[in-house]
Parts: structure tokens; C-alpha cells; sequence
């Protein structure tokens, strides 16, 4: 990637998350002496909306999904390519094509699996030829906790010489003070990828565990050993556990695929884990019954998204007609002052084959879904742009593969802090 003129590209600043990522790069650029460009369909409106909050990109790129020309140009000039351009369903192929093509690797948020079960089908082989990654899932969902499930893998590696057969994570999420907000939960973008993966011809992928498994048998194994629960269920130390949210189906699917990937580098056989997480609700316990409800309601919202993507093609169709009329559009999420001030947490305890048990937490700053997503969108960036001999060679990969358990201490700038614990 020698003589690319920019380190890192911002493919969709309009947006609320692509603004804070721009922020992120603006305020890391003279620590690291870092390159970066913010791009957009329409650039005179992304310097607006980025001069709104105070950032001025050094560069800002003419780039259209409909105009394969500029995406090419785009990717050519940069080291790393950060996609937020949603759904991507609909507009992300354009992009990782032109950045495979053009030899930049490509990072994107995206947690609709059939996307990513189509990227991996087609272009895994030619991105392992031309040494370009192509990362799919890269913000909350689900680089902490594909990095905290690959942390106590190496750590029982190391300690144990065993493998990690069951791994739990529970999450925590703390919202700032003052009055709940709709739009603090879910933005318009993660609705409107609702409804593209509604429409999508693959949608009973998106609730598949072994969604990015390619091998039929592996795929089977997996399913087996490790379904998606979605029933509430006891947490550590009087907590309730509700399916994470906003969607229970996108972390098993790229847990697992690390894990293969992993034994794969290794030259080992893969043996599925057993894998379950949720989202702690804590309380006293004369609150019992109440968290149960409340997790009740958030489970039987992900009962619902999974019966959709099994629903028959017709019946989807028409759901995604109807959704795609009232949903807000992509621009719909918190507001600024509504970013800072969250706090979240996400712990993992794991077995070995013989019982042995080690563990790892992280810490975040931020909005989960939105102000610490962008912070690791653009760190993870960063990053790939200053790759070393350990994070050669490409394909279609995983945060924790891409990245390498070693980049965790790197993420503490986005402000997620990660630990092993005994």
C-alpha cells in the first residue's frame, strides 16, 4: 500500500455516526500523524454537517454508490476505508468491491448477516489475493465482544494448553442522567436495516448462528451446540438477563466464525463452542418480577425478529413495504448531548475442556450504539492503516482476527478499556 496519499477514508459523514468517527480521526490526526479524508455523495453538504460540530475534515472526497468510478478513486488513494454508508444491504456491495478491487481495506458497521454471508461468498478468495481485509461488524456489534471471547481463548491457550469450550457474556449498559429518550435506544439507520433485512432475498440467515460457517456439517455442529436462547434467564449475582439488544442474532455468528478462522491459522481442528450472552438487568430483589417482565418484552421483540426472517418470501416482502413507509429515516437517533455520559460494561467467563475457567472484561465510554461504536469504527481504522507483521495478509475477517487480541490496548483511546481477569 506504498504511495496511497490518505490513511484513512470516511465513506458517509452525514450521518450521526459517521460524524462522530470523523471527530474521532480529527482529534487523533496530529497523535498519530495520521492522513484521513471524510467522503460523501455530496461534498459541500458533508463539510456543513461536519463544520456543525467542529470538525473540518483536511480533505473531503466526491464518492457515490451509483458511480463505481468514484468508489474506485476513493479506495485507490486510501490505506483503509470506512464505510457508513446504510443499509448495506442495499449500498454496501458497490463499496467492498471497489475497495478489493482497488486495494484498500474496508471496515463497516453493518449487522445484517446475509450482507456478510454474501461478502465472505464472494469476495474472501480475491481479498486474500490482493492481502486486503474486509471487516464487517466493527462497532459495538460485535468488535468487544469478539475481542473479549478471542482474549480468554489465548488466555486458556496459554495457561491451560486447552481449548475454551463454553464462553458467557453479560452486559451492562448505564445511561446517563435525565429522562429516557426513544431515540437513545435506536436510530433510524438500525430500523431502516430492519427492513432491508426483511426484504432480503437470504433473510433467515440473519438469525442463524452459524450464519458465516460455510461448511454444511460445521454449520449443523454449531447449531447444535450452541442456539440462540432467548428466554430471560438469571445472571451473576441476582441479575436478570434479557437477549441482547438491539439484536440477539449478530455476535454468535461472528464469535463463531472467529473461532474457526482462528483454528484454521492454527492448523487445528474446529470444535464448536458453546456460546451464550445477554444484557444484565440489575436490581434489589423485590425488583425480580419486574426485570422479568421487562425482559420478557425485550425477548419476545427478538422472537418476533427471528419469526420474520423465517416468515415466507411474500409475507416479508409485503412487512418490509409497510415498515419502509413509517420507519424514521437514517438521520433519526440520539442527540448530541445525548451521546456522553453512558457507561457499559461487558464481561466474559469461560470453560476448558477440563473445567478450568478464565475470564475478561471490558469498560466503555460513551453511547454503546453511537459515540463508542464511532471510536472504535475509527480506531480500528487507525489500526489497520499502521498494520504490522502481525496483522498480514486479508479476507473477508472478523474484528478480533483483523485486529489481533494486541489491539485491545489501542482501543483504550476509543475509550473501551479491556482486562483479563484471574
Amino acid at each position: 500500500m506504498s504511495g496511497r496519499d490518505l490513511d484513512v477514508v470516511v465513506f458517509g459523514t452525514t450521518g450521526i455516526t459517521g460524524r462522530q468517527v470523523a471527530a474521532h480521526l480529527a482529534q487523533r490526526a496530529s497523535e498519530e500523524q495520521l492522513s484521513w479524508a471524510a467522503a460523501a455523495r455530496d461534498p459541500e453538504k458533508s463539510a456543513k454537517v461536519l463544520g456543525e460540530i467542529g470538525v473540518q475534515a483536511p480533505q473531503t472526497l466526491r464518492a457515490d454508490v451509483s458511480d463505481p468510478d468514484s468508489l474506485l478513486a476513493m479506495a485507490s488513494g486510501a490505506r483503509v476505508v470506512l464505510n457508513l454508508v446504510g443499509p448495506y444491504t442495499r449500498y454496501g456491495r458497490p463499496v467492498v468491491e471497489a475497495c478489493v478491487s482497488g486495494g484498500a481495506h474496508y471496515i463497516d458497521l453493518t449487522g445484517e448477516m446475509p450482507f456478510v454471508r454474501r461478502t465472505i461468498d464472494e469476495f474472501d478468495e480475491p481479498a486474500k489475493a490482493g492481502g486486503v481485509k474486509v471487516v464487517n461488524t466493527c462497532g459495538f456489534e460485535s468488535l468487544p465482544a469478539d475481542l473479549l471471547v478471542a482474549l480468554v481463548r489465548d488466555s486458556a491457550r496459554e495457561r491451560f494448553e486447552e481449548p475454551i469450550v463454553q464462553a458467557d457474556l453479560e452486559a451492562a449498559i448505564a445511561p446517563p442522567p435525565g429522562r429516557p429518550r426513544a431515540s437513545d435506544t435506536i436510530s433510524g439507520g438500525t430500523l431502516q436495516s430492519v427492513v432491508a433485512i426483511a426484504g432480503d432475498k437470504d433473510a433467515a440467515r440473519a438469525a442463524d448462528p452459524a450464519a458465516l460457517i460455510s461448511e454444511g456439517e460445521i454449520a449443523e455442529v454449531v447449531r447444535r451446540v450452541s442456539p440462540i436462547e432467548l428466554a430471560p434467564r438469571r445472571g451473576e449475582g441476582g441479575a436478570v438477563l434479557a437477549p441482547m439488544a438491539p439484536a440477539a442474532f449478530i455476535n454468535p455468528a461472528v464469535i463463531h466464525r472467529s473461532a474457526q478462522l482462528d483454528a484454521s491459522a492454527r492448523g487445528e481442528d474446529f470444535t464448536p463452542l458453546r456460546y451464550r450472552e445477554g444484557v444484565a438487568l440489575r436490581g434489589s430483589p423485590a425488583s425480580l418480577g419486574l426485570r422479568f417482565g421487562v425482559a420478557g418484552v425485550l425477548a419476545a421483540t427478538q422472537v418476533g425478529l427471528r419469526g420474520m426472517t423465517r416468515a415466507s418470501p411474500a409475507m416479508r416482502q409485503r412487512l418490509a413495504d409497510g415498515l419502509g413507509k413509517i420507519v424514521p429515516a437514517s438521520g433519526f437517533g440520539p442527540t448530541a448531548e445525548r451521546l456522553e455520559g453512558w457507561r457499559w460494561t461487558m464481561s466474559v467467563r469461560a470453560r476448558t475442556t477440563s473445567g478450568r475457567e478464565c475470564s475478561a472484561r471490558a469498560e466503555g465510554d460513551g453511547h454503546p450504539g453511537y459515540l463508542s461504536t464511532a471510536r472504535m469504527l475509527g480506531e480500528a481504522g487507525i489500526v489497520l492503516s499502521r498494520e504490522g507483521p502481525a496483522l498480514q495478509g486479508g479476507g473477508c475477517l472478523t474484528p478480533a482476527i483483523a485486529l489481533g487480541s494486541a489491539s485491545t490496548e489501542r482501543l483504550e483511546r476509543a475509550g473501551v478499556r479491556f482486562s483479563l481477569g484471574d
